[in-house]
């Protein structure tokens, strides 16, 4: 698969560019690590990761939803295996997701691939993206392929002296100590998390950071439904 200076495989960004879908960095892997295999059954060589920078999937999966049945378990994984399966076909390649099980290290790969860091929520945080993107799945390669050197990014958490983000969630669910995950599922359920469920996290939304990438509110509600299984 050819590569480019401005990037890695132009063809694969057309490909992923019509479903709100971008590359988000890859790398090759170590001669002496564990890795998974591809579709031939031999031990990967490489890894591009898929994602998306803001909501840009959107309103491509609302149009997949609708004509899929009603009650469909975990839609957003079911429509983004769909979409990066048919590409990673198209290129040879594997596609897995990050809820696939045995799970696969998708932080640490996006780490390596980005060269991002957490913030203080755990959520990486993106020099231009904030708190506001994700990855969707990984194409796994049997060959090494050409990747463009990785430029170390701004670390915008290293600036950001109040950390707004530690001090919104009415559960304290997130502090240097981590995330207290029963006490925020506690309270995005209860009579007092009508805000967390209709607006999405308060903490994430207080960063100050890719706030014009900021999921709408109807994909923020989406996501915490889904967190909290209501």
């Amino acid at each position: 698969m050819e590569t480019s200076a401005s990037g890695i495989c132009p063809e694969l960004v057309n490909a992923l560019s019509p479903h709100g879908l971008i590359l988000r960095g890859g790398f090759n892997f170590g001669a002496d690590e564990s890795v998974p295999s591809v579709l031939s059954g031999a031990p990967a060589k490489s890894a591009l990761l898929v994602g998306q920078a803001g909501s840009a999937p959107w309103p491509h999966f609302l149009r997949w939803l609708e004509t899929q049945p009603a009650g469909l378990k975990d839609p957003l994984d079911s429509w983004s295996r769909q979409i990066i399966g048919a590409v990673a076909q198209d290129f040879g390649a594997r596609a897995i997701s990050p809820s696939d099980k045995p799970y696969l290290p998708f932080q640490q790969w996006a780490m390596r691939a980005e060269g991002l860091r957490p913030s203080p929520l755990g959520i990486l945080m993106h020099p231009q993206y904030g708190l506001w993107h994700a990855y969707r799945g990984a194409l796994l390669f049997e060959t090494e392929l050409a990747i463009p050197r990785l430029e170390k990014p701004i670390h915008l958490c290293d600036l950001c002296v109040g950390k707004p983000c530690l001090k919104a969630c009415p559960a304290d669910a997130h502090s240097e100590a981590g995330f207290a995950h029963e006490a925020c599922l506690s309270h995005v359920r209860g009579p007092d998390g009508a805000p967390c469920r209709d607006d999405g996290c308060l903490d994430r939304n207080a960063c100050p950071y890719g706030t014009e990438y900021r999921y709408p509110i109807d994909v923020q509600a989406f996501h915490m439904a889904a967190f909290a299984g209501i």
